[in-house]
């Protein structure tokens, strides 16, 4: 859920929680509960842990203040309440907990990691899974779909694996040039996603804007098929901001989803239902 929405985390693996708690640190932004605003599980109930720092800038992004490392971390201090207080970054596992536990995590059906993006601090993400795994709520990874080295390192401790497929009409890396064609994803997206089927459940989500067009979503449906057909795709019609100023209308989603469903199975179109709600 990005609208509710870098010091990177120290390299060193030790094997028990109460040794990673002193030595790993995470830039976060923010850690709230809520209930889940996309894809296949939406509607349950959900702990926020957002990861300050992206290396992608999506036209539409409606969270840019997570592109870069944050100074501070809001922490919600009573569960539903809206009321925050203030870290510093960075944040220890200790502090991280200390505020799961505060919102009652083990009362939770998901603790999500996002961002941001989480796997650009994979030694944070694993620590995190491993630990808030142990307190009840089911690990649920939401990332842009391209760091395929740092998920091998954390799948193990993860259970939804909720992947991004970026399109370029749409998204840039941070190092491309701000105009001009850049490289489709299509190639580290696959890759990706043969890495997250270790994980117990999968799913992608595809935004889609008024420049997305028919190549781009027949490339993305053919490597889809290729890896795992079965995989539920999530259709996300792109919520208005900053300069994407329109979604598409009922009829092109509908021929999308009616396009997308000649090759995969499992497509669904599901918009950003937090918004709906009025929630950041």
């Amino acid at each position: 859920m990005r609208s509710r929405w870098g010091a990177r985390f120290s390299r060193v693996r030790l094997p028990t929680e109460a040794s990673e708690a002193g030595l790993v640190a995470a830039n976060l932004v923010e850690i709230f509960s809520s209930v889940q605003g996309e894809g296949t599980h939406v509607g349950e109930t959900t702990l926020f842990v957002r990861f300050g720092e992206c290396d992608l800038r999506c036209r539409w992004c409606d969270s840019p203040h997570t592109w870069r490392r944050a100074t501070d971390c809001r922490v919600e201090t009573r569960r539903g309440t809206g009321a925050f207080r203030t870290l510093s970054n960075p944040v220890s596992l200790e502090q991280s907990l200390a505020a799961a536990v505060a919102l009652d995590v083990d009362a939770h059906r998901f603790a999500s990691l996002t961002g941001g993006e989480p796997l650009l601090q994979p030694d944070a993400v694993l620590a995190l899974a491993r630990a808030l795994r142990t307190r009840g709520p089911r690990i649920h990874l939401e990332t842009h779909g391209l760091a395929v080295g740092a998920l091998e390192r954390v799948v193990a401790a993860v259970d939804v694996v909720a992947m991004d497929w970026k399109l370029a009409s749409d998204v840039r890396r941070a190092s491309d040039a701000r105009r001009g064609p850049v490289a489709d994803f299509h190639d580290d997206h696959e890759r990706f996603l043969r890495i997250a089927l270790r994980a117990p459940e999968v799913m992608v989500k595809v935004v889609v804007t008024p420049a997305t067009d028919d190549a781009e979503i027949d490339a993305m449906c053919e490597r889809i098929a290729a890896v795992a057909p079965k995989t539920p795709l999530v259709v996300q019609p792109v919520t208005p901001f900053g300069p994407v100023r329109e979604a598409p209308g009922a009829e092109r989603l509908l021929a999308l989803v009616a396009r997308i469903a000649r090759v995969l199975p499992d497509v669904r179109l599901i918009p950003q239902t937090h918004r709906l709600l009025g929630a950041l």
